[in-house]
């Protein structure tokens, strides 16, 4: 299938697209800062730059686009159908980056909570939150939250 737009346009469309502040992390941000969790954003610091900080609980967290991280079965992780071979160098570095961005902080004794953005649609929202926070708490393991979110 081809693009419906043209090159210039598609790469205006795609630079449009944000490295932080994306409206699931303000989601999510807006729910711990509603629990009373105080947290730093953005910290470069740290490998991978993790979104959220949470220093006190030794925990950070990344808020994962489905489509640029490439969730695996996510119905938002669609593949490009024009430029296949620049579309399956970028998706490839971005997995590397995130796995090598995981390990380095595991290594540094932080614990590595992921969020999807699929996550935090329709029904699921609430719970994913909820699930979250007791991640955040210690009082529920899990590395990646959830699986999948609606189809």
């Amino acid at each position: 299938m081809v693009d419906t737009v043209s090159p210039e346009v598609r790469s205006r469309m795609m630079a449009a697209n944000r490295r932080r502040d994306t409206r699931p992390e303000l989601m999510v941000r807006r729910y711990l800062h509603a629990q009373g969790l105080r947290y730093r954003l953005d910290v470069r610091k740290l490998p991978g730059s993790p979104d959220i900080v949470l220093a006190r609980y030794r925990a950070v967290i990344f808020v994962h686009g489905c489509f640029w991280h490439r969730h695996e079965g996510c119905r938002f992780a669609a593949e490009p159908k024009s430029n296949q071979d620049f579309w399956a160098a970028k998706f490839a570095a971005n997995i590397e980056r995130d796995r090598n961005a995981t390990t380095a902080l595991n290594n540094a004794n932080w614990r590595v909570g992921i969020v999807w953005e699929c996550a935090l649609r329709g029904d699921s929202r609430e719970q994913a939150l909820a699930e979250l926070l007791l991640w955040i708490q210690g009082k529920k393991d899990f590395a990646v939250l959830p699986s999948h979110g609606p189809t």
